[in-house]
C-alpha cells in the first residue's frame, strides 16, 4: 500500500495527539485519531485521555461540529491503533466507525490484544469501509512499546535507569557522612521524575530501600507516581519505610526466577511497564538475565577517584541516542530484542 504525503501528515498528527495520554491511560495504549473531510480539512480529532474514559475514536467523533457530520460518508479517519471490536469499559470503536459511515479508515498498527487482533479491521471491511493499514506502524508500536510487550511477552516493558560518575562509579565511600554520591542536576532530576510518571511501577533493591529510604515519587513533575516495588530475596528490608503501606508497595521476597516474577507483576498486578532504578546488584540481575528493554544512563562530568565505590553496570551495547543535558550526558539504549520489535528510536 502506498500512502500519500497527506496521509502521513494526518497520521503524524494522530500520533502527536496520542502522546498526550502518556501516564494517564495505562494499561490501555495511547491512541490518537484525526478525521479529515474530502477537501483535506481536519474536521475532528481526539485522543484517549484516561483509563476507563472514551477512546480516541469516540473523542474525535464527538469533536466534529454538527454541520460537518453529514460529511462522514466522504471522510477518512486516521487512527494510530486498530479500533477495538469488543465491549470492555467502553463499547467497540469499530462499531462506532461503521455507524458513522466513514468512507475510509487508515490504521497505523494492529492491536496485539487477543480480544481484538484483527477483528476490528475485519468488522470495518465487512461493513464495506476501505481500510488501509501500516502507515507509520513502527512509530505507533514504539509509542506503545509497553502495551505491545505486555500482550506479546506477558511481562512488563523493562526500563533500567542509573546515574554514574565520569569514571564509572554509582556511589562513593559513605564512611564520612553516610550520604550517597549525587550525580544528577536539578534539570536531569526533573527528567527522571517525568520518566517515572509514564511507568506503572518503579523497582529498587533491598539495600537501596534501606540505605537511601527513597521516595520514588514524581514530586518534581506533574504526573502520577508509579507503584514502588522492592526486591528483597534475603529478607533484610522488611522494616524499610518504603514498605509502610503494603497496599501500595509491592514486596518481592521470594527467590522466584526473575522472568516468572515479572510475568506475575503483569498477570496479578496489571503492571505493563517497570522502571528499575537500582542499586547495581538489581540492575545487573536484569542485564545478565536479558530481561530489559530500554536503559537510560546519566553520566556526570566529575570523577569520584579513590572515593569511588560500586562500579556501574556494563550494558554491552551501543547507545541509540546521546544527549547533552547541561553538564551531564544521558545515553539511551535498547536491547537487541527490543530494537528488533520496535526499532532503535
Amino acid at each position: 500500500m502506498t500512502f500519500s504525503p497527506d496521509d502521513t501528515k494526518y497520521m503524524r498528527r494522530a500520533l502527536a495527539l496520542a502522546r498526550a495520554g502518556a501516564g494517564h491511560v495505562s494499561p490501555n495504549p495511547m491512541v490518537g485519531a484525526v478525521i479529515t473531510a474530502s477537501d483535506g480539512r481536519i474536521i475532528g480529532e481526539g485522543w484517549h485521555r484516561r483509563f476507563g474514559g472514551p477512546h480516541a475514536e469516540v473523542n474525535a467523533v464527538r469533536s466534529v461540529a454538527d454541520a460537518d457530520r453529514a460529511l462522514f460518508p466522504q471522510s477518512t479517519i486516521y487512527v494510530t491503533l486498530e479500533p477495538c471490536s469488543h465491549y470492555g469499559k467502553t463499547p467497540p470503536c469499530a462499531k462506532l466507525l461503521v455507524e458513522c459511515g466513514f468512507r475510509r479508515v487508515v490504521v497505523a498498527a494492529g492491536d496485539p490484544n487477543p480480544q481484538v487482533a484483527g477483528r476490528g479491521i475485519a468488522m470495518l471491511r465487512q461493513a464495506g469501509i476501505e481500510v488501509d493499514e501500516g502507515l507509520l506502524a513502527d512509530e505507533s508500536r514504539s509509542l506503545n512499546a509497553a502495551f505491545h510487550t505486555a500482550h506479546i511477552l506477558h511481562r512488563p516493558f523493562i526500563t533500567l535507569k542509573w546515574a554514574m560518575s565520569a569514571d564509572g562509579f554509582m556511589d562513593c565511600d559513605r564512611a564520612a557522612d553516610g550520604r550517597p554520591a549525587k550525580f544528577s542536576t536539578p534539570l536531569t532530576q526533573t527528567l527522571v521524575h517525568a520518566r517515572r510518571a509514564v511507568h506503572d511501577a518503579i523497582a529498587v533493591g533491598a539495600r537501596t530501600a534501606l540505605a537511601d529510604n527513597p521516595r520514588l515519587d514524581t514530586r518534581l513533575f506533574a504526573g502520577p507516581s508509579p507503584r514502588p516495588v522492592v526486591f528483597d530475596h534475603r529478607g533484610i528490608a522488611s522494616e524499610a519505610p518504603l514498605l509502610a503501606d503494603p497496599r501500595r508497595t509491592i514486596y518481592i521476597s521470594q527467590s522466584t526466577p526473575l522472568e516468572e516474577t515479572l510475568r506475575s507483576l503483569y498477570r496479578e498486578e496489571g503492571i505493563t511497564s517497570l522502571l528499575v532504578e537500582g542499586g547495581a546488584s538489581l540492575l545487573n540481575s536484569f542485564i545478565q538475565s536479558g530481561l530489559w528493554d530500554e536503559a537510560y544512563v546519566e553520566v556526570s562530568p566529575h570523577p569520584l577517584g579513590s572515593s569511588g565505590r560500586v562500579p556501574a553496570p556494563a550494558i554491552g551495547t551501543i547507545p541509540c541516542t546521546v544527549e547533552k543535558i547541561g553538564s551531564n550526558t544521558i545515553s539511551t539504549y535498547r536491547s537487541e530484542a527490543c530494537a528488533a520489535r520496535f526499532g532503535k528510536r
